[in-house]
Parts: C-alpha cells; structure tokens; sequence
C-alpha cells in the first residue's frame, strides 16, 4: 500500500456519544469506557465525548473522562464540547484541571459559547442565572480561571496555613490545550485572536447557497489569518465516517438506511446552517472524498463522529476499518508505533 510522502491525515481521534437505553445507563456508559480502550488499542490519537443536555447520551462530560483516565494510558482524552452557558467559569476550570492531573496531561478542554435548551432548563437553574452575560465574556473568564491567576493580594486562611487565592489545582499548561468549538464566522475569528485552539463539526453556518466544503474551507483560512499566539494554529474537523469493508450484509443496510435518512439536510441550507454528507461505502470511496475535501489539507487534525445509537459491534468494526484502511492510505500511522514515532 503506497504512502503519501506527505501525509493527508497526520492525527486522528474520535468523538463519542455515549449512548445509553433510559433503563439501563450504566451498560451504555462501561460500552463507551471499553470502545475508548479499543480505540487506544487502535491508536487513535484523541478519544472525546459529546456533552449533550436532556439525551440518552453524556450530560458531564467530565466525571466520565475522569473515569477514562483510570482505563486508558496513553490517548489523549477531549470534551467535545461543554457548553458554557450553563457553567460557572472558576468551577469548570476546577474541573477541568482535576481531571487533567488524574490524566497526568492528557486532556483536551473542549468548550462553546452555547446554551442548548435554554427555555427548557431555565427553570431548573439559578434566578437570573449568567443570561445578561455576554457568552464570549464567559470563555475569557473561564481562561482566567484556568490561567490560575492570583485572585487577591493578600493570603486567605486554608487548613494547610496561608494561601494566595487561585483556582486549585493549578496546572499550567491547560490553558494552552483549550479548544474552542465554532462554526460561525465570529467564533473562529474569537479562537484564532485569543490563541485558542479550533473544533470544527459537520455543520457551519453560512449565507448565500455555498456548499458545506466552501465554507468550512473559508473559516480555517479566517482562523489561521487571525491567530495569534505563542503557538501554532491547530484545527480539528469532525467528519462521520462509515467504512462498509468488513461490514455484515445487515450493517451495510443498517448504515445505508443511516445515511439515507441524513441525506435529504445536506441538500439545501437549514435556518443557515449547511451540513456535509456522510462519509459512507468502501475504504476506496472514503479515502477518494477525504482526499478531495479542501479542509483536510496535511494541518488539520480529524475526529471521526461516530454515530449515535449503533450497537457495539458496528462501532468497533467501523473503528477498526478506519484505523487498519481508511487513515493508513491518508498516511496516518498509529500512536505507538515506530513509524509515528519516527514522524
């Protein structure tokens, strides 16, 4: 199998929904745990889970990625994303960097500016709960707080004697591993000023009838125009991604029923919104498209959503079929091995 000399797909993780049946969540949950194994096994770079409000999935990211540093040992692990809108700051970054250190430094924070559901849940939050603030305000005070800044001047008394106040525990390079999930022109441009890494999905907004490849193309070269920072600018896209190779005859129908059911809302913008389709078939058809696709240019980190509400069996076949045929023609190379780490 030929290798690119330069290769397409340098880095690939992936993104979980954490799927769960209502009556039995902890079934779907030790599912998920074990498939982030597996894509260890892989040698996924990333692993990162959803953080979706009122859904079978993962509602807190966090405790279950603090879970997850206690099976894997060497994959990077990711929120991908909490939404801000329902958090306060200083107690994400608490979070956040707790989880990091039980990773000992393998955590990706992964935020956006959103706030789902919001007249749904209003009322089970706090009166006047953060809705006059200004959601970017939000990201700059989490960043803050993850900066671990000293809060006051003078000590305050703690159990372990005096203390100048700062968000605990303090690790210093986290602030560097954030990741900002966006889609909109402004939200690219706001990661690319403050030096914060991008998340993009398989939806952008858009003006106009442009095509989903167009624009997420245009918001990487707006990011990277943008950035500013010690470091280099780092984007990762989500693409959906479905090999049929090793698939039995009923996965294939089950995904081509998938993709077909999904078609229909790549095919016109939606409230502005415009979605890519799905990348389903034979490893030759996927490697063709991600060749073709103008935002996988050698820079760009991929993360390989897996679907929502498959069962185990499709999920590791299709984990497997991407890892062992789709990236390894892009020139990917597994986390691990001699190849990667003579890259």
């Amino acid at each position: 199998m030929p290798i690119p000399p330069t290769p397409t797909i340098a880095e690939a993780g992936l993104t979980l929904p954490g799927t769960y049946d209502e009556s039995d969540p902890s079934g779907g949950l030790e599912e998920t745990l074990r498939l982030i194994e597996y894509a260890e096994e892989l040698g996924y770079q990333v692993a990162g889970v959803r953080q979706r409000h009122l859904e079978r999935g993962l509602s807190s990211a966090l405790p279950f990625l603090a879970a997850a540093t206690q099976r894997t040992s060497t994959i990077r692990l990711e929120t991908a994303v909490v939404p801000l809108g329902y958090e306060t700051p200083f107690r994400l970054a608490e979070d956040f960097a707790t989880v990091d250190v039980l990773s000992r430094g393998r955590l990706n924070v992964g935020i956006s500016s959103s706030a789902p559901h919001r007249e749904v849940l209003r009322p089970l939050g706090r009166v006047g709960e953060l809705d006059d603030i200004e959601p970017y305000t939000l990201i700059a005070r989490f960043l803050e707080a993850l900066e671990g800044r000293a809060l006051a001047d003078d000590a305050i008394a703690t159990p372990y004697g005096p203390q100048i106040p700062r968000v605990q525990p303090h690790v210093p390079s986290l602030r560097d591993r954030v990741w900002l999930g966006g889609g909109s022109a402004r939200s690219v441009r706001w990661a690319g000023q403050h030096g914060l890494k991008l998340l993009l999905g398989n939806l952008a907004a858009a003006d106009g009838d442009a095509s989903f490849e167009t624009v997420q193309r245009a918001r990487i070269d707006e990011y990277d125009a943008a950035f500013v920072g010690p470091g280099e600018p780092a984007v990762g896209v989500e693409r959906v991604i479905v090999p049929t190779d090793s698939a039995t005859a009923a996965q294939r129908a089950h995904y081509a029923e998938f993709a077909a059911g999904r078609e229909a809302r790549t095919l016109a913008p939606t409230r502005g919104v415009v979605f890519q389709r799905d990348l389903v078939g034979s490893t030759d058809e996927i490697v063709e498209r991600l060749r073709a696709d103008p935002a996988i240019d050698g820079r760009t980190a991929v993360r390989v959503a897996v679907p929502y509400a498959f069962h185990r069996d499709e999920y590791r076949q299709i984990l497997s079929d991407i890892a062992e045929g789709v990236l390894p023609r892009l020139g990917w190379r597994p986390a691990g091995s001699a190849a990667a780490v003579a890259a």
